[in-house]
């Protein structure tokens, strides 16, 4: 079932752990590739880790967007990364989806690779399913061929949350969850 709007109407720190079972979708060439969603990260305004913390830029303007729409950045000159933009618009918002675990890999995937790892980050799931600046701003809906399909009702898997990872401000904030037992998380707190 496609997650709506109201669904992300909430603070990030709501809607991130709720995320996690959740299945990201990413339609290429008529094909569907489906990611189980097993790591979030939560941001918004009162944080300074968040890219709209100071204000509002050409560079950063869908993470003040409406809930449910997708705010797609760049890492290091190379390495994309998409958030979900939660909460309401003109609030910068967002959760980070930091890793996914496929069943069914597309063709480009590397096959030196091991396929539980193939989306184990968040510049790796961008790369896996092609996600990239052109997908910045987007409504999540198959029209967009991207979106989020809710988890199952029984989903019952233990979540841990811990601080972030990879940030140097705001890094004491526990904005962090991912699915215990998943060996694709990009990184375990041990």
């Amino acid at each position: 079932m496609l997650l709506e709007k109201s669904f992300f109407a909430r603070p990030a720190y709501e809607v991130a752990p709720n995320l996690l079972g959740c299945t990201l979708v990413r339609r290429i060439d008529e094909l569907e590739y489906r990611g189980i969603i097993v790591e979030t990260e939560a941001y918004d305004a009162t944080d300074p880790a968040c890219h709209g913390y100071r204000r509002k830029t050409q560079r950063n303007a869908a993470i003040f967007g409406a809930p449910c729409t997708a705010y797609v950045y760049l890492i290091y000159g190379m390495y994309h990364c998409v958030n979900i933009v939660t909460d309401r618009e003109d609030f910068c918002s967002a959760v980070l989806i930091r890793a996914i675990e496929c069943d069914l890999l597309p063709s480009w995937h590397n096959p030196k690779e091991k396929a539980h790892r193939a989306g184990a980050g968040p510049g790796k799931l961008c790369r896996l399913l092609k996600i990239d600046r052109q997908l910045d701003g987007v409504k999540l809906h198959p029209d967009s061929d991207l979106w989020l399909e809710a988890r199952s009702p029984n989903f019952a898997e233990p979540i841990d949350q811990t601080t972030r990872i990879g940030i140097t401000q705001g890094a004491d904030i526990p904005w962090r969850w991912y699915l215990r037992d998943r060996t694709s998380v990009s990184r375990k707190v041990t």
